[in-house]
């Protein structure tokens, strides 16, 4: 007896592909649930034609063998602080590998075995953030690659060294200056943009009744600029300019965060050069993508359809 293989047929023999990829379609954009509600079908039937549509999109947009650029970052799985490493390639803007639990630099080790050694020692760029295990890894498996240091992980040390000069002021100050200071965290620490009318008039008082907090505020207002320069030079210029206002300012928590950028200076001022000139926001909005995932597939625990999920999630399908 022979069995005779169907293109057109999806892998579970009860549907066509061609329905089964319009499941999937439509599951990029709701839940399982509303989808199999409106197609009167099975949540299990849904769920297992969209793994299918997912699988059938990977093989048609491997991993490129000429890897150039990548972003390295971890994603919370579960509460617990579990977390898992997540790879992107910066130049096509899309994840291209999931880890399992855990960011260890053994973890890390996985996703260059999986991509190959030759894959490997062509990355001329990798952007992560300080975590030594990810650095480890990265230099001993492709050792051309420059690390950069992922700009948005950088400015998140400098909000905790604003947030911890506030929490000294408050303690310093009196109890009527304290007023301007209590409760104002988010205020302080908010792109002004995002801030509503009243979160941007009680800004301008704190700033104005505490000149160490003003001090702080723009410094750190200010620092974001270093990534806009072309030239390491200049980048120089512009770090060795802001680190000069710290002088006399009893700024401590500010002081410190300079000596980590000079400490890793190279890996952050590489960014200046034109070839490395890559989307450091990407690796944000993916992490802030895959909670939005999470969210959406809320009490799914299999491990394999959060891979698909998130690795399809930048995939243009057309």
């Amino acid at each position: 007896m022979k069995n005779e293989r169907l293109e057109w047929l999806a892998e579970s023999g009860r549907f066509t592909k061609r329905f089964e990829h319009d499941i999937g379609r439509q599951c990029r954009e709701s839940s399982i649930s509303h989808i199999a509600q409106r197609h009167r079908l099975g949540w299990e039937q849904v769920r297992r034609m969209e793994i299918g549509y997912m699988r059938d999109i990977i093989k048609k947009h491997p991993v490129s063998k000429r890897l150039r650029a990548i972003g390295i970052d971890e994603v919370s799985i579960r509460k617990g602080h579990t977390y898992a490493i997540v790879v992107a390639d910066l130049d096509q803007k899309r994840p291209i590998w999931l880890g399992a639990d855990g960011r260890s630099e053994e973890d890390m080790d996985v996703f260059f075995k999986d991509i190959g050694p030759r894959r490997s020692q062509n990355i001329r760029l990798a952007v992560m953030d300080m975590w030594k295990p990810f650095r480890n890894s990265t230099k001993q498996h492709a050792p051309d690659a420059r690390i950069i240091y992922d700009k948005f992980h950088i400015m998140k040390h400098l909000s905790e060294a604003l947030d911890m000069v506030r929490r000294s002021e408050y303690k310093r100050v009196s109890e009527k200056e304290r007023y301007f200071i209590k409760g104002q965290r988010y205020t302080l620490l908010s792109n002004r943009a995002n801030l509503t009318i009243s979160g941007k008039r009680a800004l301008r008082l704190l700033l104005k009744a505490n000149k160490r907090i003003h001090k702080a505020y723009l410094l750190k207002e200010s620092f974001g600029h270093l990534w806009d320069y072309n030239n390491p030079t200049y980048c120089r210029k512009f770090f060795d300019n802001w680190k000069s206002q710290l002088r006399w300012s009893r700024l401590e928590p500010f002081s410190k965060f300079a000596d980590m950028i000079e400490r890793h200076w190279s890996n952050i001022a590489d960014y200046c050069l034109p070839d490395n000139k890559v989307s450091l926001g990407f690796m944000e909005g993916l992490n802030n993508k895959i909670r939005v995932i999470q969210r959406r597939a809320y009490g799914i625990k299999d491990k394999e359809y959060l891979r698909l999920k998130i690795l399809t999630s930048f995939i243009k399908d057309q």
